[in-house]
Order: structure tokens, then C-alpha cells, then sequence
């Protein structure tokens, strides 16, 4: 039994998607962000950083937090969407994903979400990170399905999410229908699979995946 310490976020989401896809059992302990739960001190017991998502694998008595690390190990437990033979690609796009994709969106949401107009520098230099993380994404999948080739791979489950809240990404300025179709087309394909619905909203709140 895995138990997922979770909100929904990006990064939540990154887990729930990947244990629904996994079949793997697991159960939620829900952290209020707004609360702001994760720095109580029973979580950070689990995580120090105060930081979700986190997991407890029961079976092994394993605590684990990082959603890259916590995507790997779900993989290896399940033997599942990171196979040997591409393993070296899926890292390099779940590893992309860790560490371009998620800061520079997040800090999008940060100011041009949620602080709009507190600091229009900061706006329009993750509003041109975003750009830049779009153009990588798209000019990728122009060559293939999925990021790390033919196969759908945790690469893929890591960066669904945080797509998912293109609606936050200055969608007056970014056109993904008309310039990233590539990129569209994917998201398209990955939000139709039933694993991915299921586990947009694990919660069961009736929360819907975004469309473009």
C-alpha cells in the first residue's frame, strides 16, 4: 500500500496519474496548502522541506518525497513506463521536466496569476520562460509521440499537469492551439486516457482536465 500525501497540484497530480496508471493500491492523506498543513509538524516528519507530494510505500516501510524520485521508484516497483531500453531518454525529459518545465511555470503562476502587476519584471521574464519551455516542448513531440520517443513514459506523466494549468500561463499572450499544435495534439492524447482522467481528480470533486 502506498500512501500519497497530496494536493492538487502540478506536482500531486504528477502521483496520483502515475498510481492510477500503475494499478498500484494506494491511499490519500490530503495536506491543505492553504492551511498550510505541510508544515505542521507530523508532515515534516515525512518531509523536512515541508513540500508535497510525498509518499510512504508500507510494504517496505519507505518514506520518499521529490515527485522525480517518487515517479522512478513507482516505475521500478511496477516495472512500468520507464523500460531499459529508453531509459536514458525518459530521464532526460522527466529530469527537464524537474527542473525547467514546473520552476519556470510555477514562478508564471506566481506573478502573473496570482500577484498580477505586484512586479511586471518578474512577469515578463517567466511570461518569456514559459515561451521558451513551449517551443522545447513542441519542437520534441514534432519528432515523436511522446517526449522520450514511441513509448508514453513517466516523462509524459510528469509534464501532463503542469500543462494542465495552461490557463494560468498568460493565455492572452500564449496561443497554444495556433503555435504549439504539436504540443496540443499530445496534451489531447494523454487527457483522453482513463488513468490520467481518474487520477486528475483522485479527490473525487469532480474537478474536469482543462481543454485548450
Amino acid at each position: 500500500m502506498i500512501e500519497l500525501f497530496y494536493s492538487a497540484t502540478p506536482n500531486g497530480r504528477k502521483i496520483s496519474i502515475m498510481l492510477e496508471e500503475t494499478k498500484i493500491k494506494y491511499k490519500i492523506t490530503k495536506i491543505n496548502l492553504g492551511k498550510e498543513e505541510q508544515f505542521k509538524p507530523e508532515f515534516l516528519k515525512i518531509n523536512p522541506y515541508g513540500k508535497i507530494p510525498a509518499i510512504i510505500d508500507h510494504e517496505k516501510d519507505l518514506v520518499l518525497t521529490e515527485s522525480g524520485a517518487i515517479l522512478i521508484y513507482l516505475a521500478k516497483k511496477s516495472g512500468q513506463f520507464l523500460p531499459k531500453k529508453n531509459e536514458t531518454r525518459i530521464l532526460e525529459w522527466l529530469m527537464f521536466q524537474v527542473s525547467n518545465v514546473g520552476p519556470n511555470l510555477g514562478q508564471l503562476h506566481h506573478f502573473s496569476h496570482f500577484n498580477p502587476g505586484k512586479s511586471l519584471y518578474s512577469e515578463e521574464r517567466f511570461y518569456k520562460a514559459a515561451v521558451r519551455v513551449y517551443a522545447a516542448l513542441n519542437n520534441q513531440l514534432k519528432k515523436n509521440n511522446y517526449f522520450a520517443g514511441t513509448e508514453y513514459s513517466i516523462a509524459d506523466i510528469s509534464m501532463f499537469p503542469w500543462i494542465a494549468r495552461h490557463d494560468w500561463h498568460m493565455p492572452d499572450r500564449v496561443d497554444l492551439r495556433n503555435n504549439y499544435k504539436f504540443l496540443v495534439s499530445w496534451y489531447e492524447r494523454i487527457g483522453s486516457r482513463s488513468a490520467v482522467i481518474k487520477g486528475y481528480d483522485c479527490l473525487n470533486t469532480g474537478e474536469q482536465i482543462p481543454k485548450i
